[in-house]
């Protein structure tokens, strides 16, 4: 399969998905069920999207680096109610200190 033929069909799934969106009925999108379903799936979608882009190297490979350091270090600012630029900045200058020392 070329990657034009993929391309279209991640398209048309898209396209799909969309329309689906669209044709669900509105009284099962008010029902405190689905509500509280729908507001948690950004959330974990991008814990997950963390997770993998921290323990994965080159051609997916797992690793174990300055990467795992600093989401942790990011984890125990959030856990102690840091502002979320205090922790992005001790996040990333955990993982250049560790690197700077070696460790990558």
């Amino acid at each position: 399969m070329s990657m034009w033929v993929a391309i279209l069909i991640a398209a048309g799934v898209a396209f799909g998905l969309k329309l689906a969106g669209y044709l669900v009925p509105a009284d099962l999108l008010t029902e405190p069920h689905v509500k509280r379903v729908t507001a948690a799936l950004p959330i974990a979608l991008l814990a997950a999207l963390v997770a993998i882009q921290t323990v994965t190297g080159e051609g997916g490979a797992w690793t174990l680096d300055a990467r795992l350091a600093a989401v942790g270090v990011a984890i125990v600012a959030l856990l102690f109610r840091a502002p979320f630029i205090v922790v992005v900045v001790l996040g990333a200058a955990t993982a250049a200190l560790l690197r700077l020392a070696g460790w990558s």
